[in-house]
């Protein structure tokens, strides 16, 4: 990318798992402006971002307009796609789309969107599943049912005998089966550059998993990734691949790495290997952009687990932001880093910030000891007799103290919001 430009771009939608995992891999480049698009569901993407849009869904008559609209308002450069149906209907339309999409080729994405196409591609080339078209064909329970099209684990059954196989497939034909795979499963993350190839393959095992997301994972050792990169180059030479992608394997009960699926596109857990420099929708871009791509991964180990995180809408208001020292400030004679990324939260919004305080430790030498010297506008030292209360300012200011009684007193006499360090995450702004 030219240096100075900056690049906008869009992730549609937003508020999946996927889209969590590009704008926690974008949003601190300096390069890129961050905008979220997505049909009008509950989701999380209009707590992240500044810029969301609602489109209608891609089942919906007219929604190429509307997103075209958007693309347009914003002066989008790139789209990426952030979930299995967008990343096809995105890639059937690409002419159609008034930005570049981030993605593989349409026919990569078609035949990776079936997984029977899957198979029947790579059956003679890597380790596949055993599959059954009719259940006469079944030697053995139990076998693993799952829709053809699908992602994660939604909708996908392990199912121990043929009655319930029976009713099962009449609710839907779309499924296939399949044997039962009972071993640990795998994810490999891989980077394929259109004119360099394969350029990286990170194994990982998903050690616990939920709705399908890998919530608890780690890097497999060298010798277990080397038949990986033998599985994944296969794949990279036989589909036309452009830039992040994916595939996911399952140990057999012959102790076999067999195929389960492979997705052209990023995966939630891909922080798994982002942490350890192989920030895969930025070397995407590049990839799109047709930079010289260069690789630095660190050495050392690591495991990721995932857990939901709390982040809230309020109608607060405030340009003034009253603290407490002692055990609000410094707790545990420790700097509350919860709190403190807040007051410069507040200090980038302009906001006016007073230390307000009776502790007796409060000197110059003591502030300058955790770096806060020149951090607040005003310093109000309070006698133990006085009242903070008395003491604050109430217009658009809150009030923030480990003390019960000094928030109970400042909001009888102010009516301002008033909090204490275990509400401080409603405060906390995360939108890019």
């Amino acid at each position: 990318m030219i240096k100075g430009l900056k690049k906008n771009v869009l992730i549609f939608p937003g508020g999946t798992e996927i889209g969590l995992e590009i704008r926690n891999s974008l949003k601190d480049i300096k390069e890129i402006n961050l905008y979220s698009a997505g049909s009008d569901v509950s989701n999380h993407a209009s707590y992240v971002f500044k810029n969301h849009s609602i489109v209608p869904d891609i089942n919906i008559k007219g929604w190429i307009g509307a997103l075209n609209k958007i693309l347009n308002k914003y002066a989008i450069d790139y789209i990426f796609p952030a979930h299995d149906d967008i990343i096809v209907a995105l890639a059937s339309n690409s002419d159609r789309i008034d930005a570049k999409i981030i993605s593989s080729p349409l026919s990569t994405c078609l035949l990776t969107r079936s997984k029977t196409e899957t198979y029947n591609k790579f059956k003679d080339l890597i380790p596949t599943p055993k599959t059954f078209n009719k259940i006469k064909e079944i030697d053995s329970f139990p076998v693993f049912v799952k829709p053809d099209k699908g992602q994660g684990s939604q909708n996908s059954f392990k199912i121990n005998d043929s009655e319930l196989l029976k009713a099962l497939l009449k609710s839907n034909h779309e499924y296939i089966i399949l044997e039962y795979l009972n071993g640990k499963e795998y994810t490999v993350d891989c980077f394929t550059d259109r004119n360099k190839g394969l350029l990286f393959c990170g194994g990982r095992e998903r050690i616990r998993t939920k709705s399908g997301i890998s919530m608890d994972s780690k890097p497999v050792d060298p010798k277990i990734n080397k038949i990986f990169r033998y599985y994944a180059n296969i794949i990279s030479q036989e589909l036309e691949i452009h830039g992040a992608w994916f595939f996911q394997l399952k140990l057999d009960s012959s102790g076999i790495f067999t195929l389960l699926e492979i997705a052209p596109r990023i995966s939630g857990t891909m922080a798994t290997h982002r942490v350890l420099g192989i920030n895969f929708p930025l070397l995407s871009i590049y990839e799109k952009e047709g930079l010289n791509i260069d690789l630095m991964i660190n050495n050392y180990h690591l495991q990721i687990d995932r857990a939901l995180v709390n982040r809230y809408k309020h109608d607060i208001k405030y340009k003034t932001v009253y603290v407490d020292l002692d055990d609000t400030l410094i707790l545990n004679d420790r700097i509350n880093t919860e709190l403190i990324k807040f007051l410069y939260q507040s200090l980038n919004k302009d906001c006016k910030l007073i230390l307000i305080t009776k502790s007796v430790n409060i000197t110059e030498n003591y502030l300058k000891k955790w770096r806060l010297a020149n951090l607040f506008d005003e310093i109000i030292f309070l006698n133990n007799e006085d009242s903070k209360a008395d003491h604050v300012d109430p217009e658009n200011s809150i009030f923030i103290d480990d003390s019960f009684s000094e928030r109970k007193s400042v909001f009888d006499k102010h009516k301002i919001p008033t909090f204490d360090c275990s509400m401080l995450e409603l405060l906390i702004d995360s939108k890019v």
